[in-house]
């Protein structure tokens, strides 16, 4: 018998405390509040989640929030006059402020923050410490600095019960789950190199007001904004990047002008001994990228063949992504350039990223798992990406210190 049935057992006393009406015939109090609370029962509380965002990606968190039974969208919340719009094509109540929000409803279980990158600091802190689990878009923060403080926050006796996960979504998606099933069960030997890529063009609007933060050098450029998705992959495939070196594109954006970095290609090392390179760029037409190549966002179209972004590079063999075609020797008498290659293609599940990634976040706030991407996680990302374009102004390579993330474990 649980606690809970215990005390209401000794609450209730009999049939007559809830009234006859109440209670089927056939059972009495004893039994009916056994079947209602049973231990072994599969009712699920549903969390009450907001969105703080109403940009690009907080709409595509809300539809996912709204379809998972496990939660429900209590409100939107976002400062700009179209947010409201917005709130209302989702259903939802609208908030021009976290604090407005808090004092007109009850306290939600649950928060999503989707703001620009240099307010993912202050906007998780407040969430926290008014007793709210957050997800926080990646990158975690525009800074080591505060996003470290935002970890020491988070790890407060006080908030020993609040949960901070990083949304680095691509963790989720199948092509990524499906690489890192065959990386880890050695299905391409002992890995030697990857090569990536994450090249396409963004037009002027992407970077008009009020998105025009992206273009700043201190709270935007594609290496925060979109390298940090790959870092973060790269991580979990491969283990930690503990040395960079960068060199920066032409710039093609002159006008209006753009202080952040618009491309660079990269070698990196990581701790495993795997070496790497990586081009990213958003100013060139280009099939080969995440989203072209998954199909996960749906502004972008889906190239059907020719635009993978990955080859990994093992012993015995070599994997492309997202099209999973693995080369290798296995089957011929010998293993050698003068054989022709064993080609063999794995299909792919689909599923929606941002829906597996919700779901796992509930997962983790009702302790059935642990973070996939941490506050650690989610920082670790962002010192390789600060790392680059500090190669990117010095011309030197730059060793990574990963010490910097020991006291926070």
């Amino acid at each position: 018998m649980s606690c809970v049935q215990l005390t209401l057992r000794l609450f209730l006393g009999n049939e007559a405390s809830l009234g006859p009406e109440f209670i089927p015939k056939s059972r009495g109090v004893v039994q009916f509040v056994d079947d209602l609370l049973d231990s072994n029962s599969t009712t699920k509380m549903v969390l009450r989640v907001v969105i703080i965002g109403a940009g690009l990606i907080g709409p595509r968190h809300a539809k996912s929030v709204i379809s998972n039974p496990d939660t429900e969208l209590v409100a939107l919340i976002d400062p700009l006059p179209n947010a409201a719009r917005v709130a209302q094509e989702l259903q939802t109540s609208y908030y021009p402020t976290v604090e407005a929000m808090l004092q007109a409803i009850p306290k939600p279980d649950a928060a999503i923050v989707c703001t620009p990158n240099h307010t993912h600091v202050p906007v998780s802190r407040e969430l926290l410490a008014s007793g709210v689990h957050v997800l926080v878009e990646k990158p975690v923060s525009d800074s080591i600095d505060n996003g470290l403080a935002l970890l020491q926050f988070s790890q407060r006796p006080e908030n020993a019960q609040l949960k901070l996960l990083v949304g680095h979504h691509r963790r989720f998606n199948p092509y990524v789950l499906k690489t890192k099933q065959m990386v880890d069960a050695g299905s391409l030997g002992r890995i030697i190199a990857i090569n990536g890529l994450w090249t396409l063009f963004k037009p002027e609007q992407y970077f008009a007001p009020p998105g025009d933060w992206r273009r700043a050098r201190s709270s935007g450029g594609v290496v925060p904004i979109n390298l940090v998705h790959d870092i973060d992959i790269m991580h979990y495939l491969f283990g930690p990047i503990v040395r960079v070196h960068a060199e920066k594109t032409l710039p093609q954006r002159p006008n209006p002008p753009h202080e952040a970095e618009e491309g660079a290609a990269l070698t990196l090392r990581f701790a495993s001994g795997v070496v790497g390179t990586f081009l990213v760029c958003d100013a060139t037409p280009s099939p080969h990228n995440f989203e072209a190549g998954t199909g996960e966002n749906p502004l972008i179209p889906k190239c059907s063949s020719g635009a993978d972004f990955y080859r990994i590079f093992g012993s015995d063999a070599s994997l492309s992504v997202p099209d999973m075609t693995r080369w290798s020797y296995d089957s011929r008498p010998d293993k050698s350039w003068n054989q022709p290659l064993t080609v063999e293609k794995f299909d792919v599940e689909e599923a929606t990223p941002f829906d597996l990634q919700l779901a796992h976040f509930v997962d983790v706030i009702q302790g059935k798992a642990e973070p996939s991407c941490s506050g650690e996680e989610g920082l670790r990302a962002l010192l390789v990406c600060q790392a680059v374009q500090k190669a990117l102004e010095t011309g030197q390579t730059i060793e990574l210190d990963q010490t910097i993330l020991e006291g926070n474990r």
